[in-house]
């Protein structure tokens, strides 16, 4: 029972925070020290948001021993870095910014929010939101993609038969 609880305890200990925007993100690592037992290292960098970026965060992130991520829902931006992080085998968990937000003492800098999402998932003050698993994505965004092209077909034929119409001409 003491071993598991060690087991926990050590995924636990080695997180990232993201703080994300459309053409970079900051990234906190904080693991512990192997040096001084009790002490956490802790590395800010930033990152572009393109492919060969992430890859390289991705690779960081492991060099370090993260297990899990913990980034804000920013718009769309944090879909790309969750893919290729969740492709890597990081446990990846996107909060609600609004869960965030009401949690006391939060800085307004991309790296001091960075360093503050990563201290609050360390110490366990923050849920995941519900991101479905890659099958339902790939199913709903297929769903989505069909309803948008029968809705423009939709429209073109609309379109054709009012220029019919102002052409004197009925079908």
């Amino acid at each position: 029972m003491l071993e598991q609880a060690r087991d926990e305890e050590q995924i636990v200990s080695h997180v990232a925070g993201l703080d994300i925007g459309k053409a970079s993100l900051v990234c906190c690592a904080r693991v512990p020290d192997v040096g001084q037992p009790g002490r956490r290292l802790q590395e800010v960098q930033t990152y572009a948001t393109v492919t060969r970026s992430l890859i390289g965060l991705a690779d960081r992130l492991t060099v370090l021993g993260v297990t899990r991520v913990v980034m804000e829902a920013t718009s769309d931006y944090w879909k790309p870095v969750f893919y290729l992080l969740e492709a890597h085998g990081f446990e990846v968990w996107l909060v609600n910014a609004r869960d965030v937000k009401h949690l006391p003492g939060r800085p307004k800098t991309d790296k001091l929010d960075a360093v503050w999402l990563c201290k609050v998932a360390e110490r366990q003050m923050i849920r995941p939101s519900f991101v479905p698993p890659e099958p339902v994505r790939m199913l709903r965004d297929l769903t989505r993609y069909r309803v948008d092209l029968v809705a423009e077909a939709t429209a073109e034929r609309n379109r054709a038969e009012k220029l019919l119409e102002d052409a004197q001409i009925k079908l």
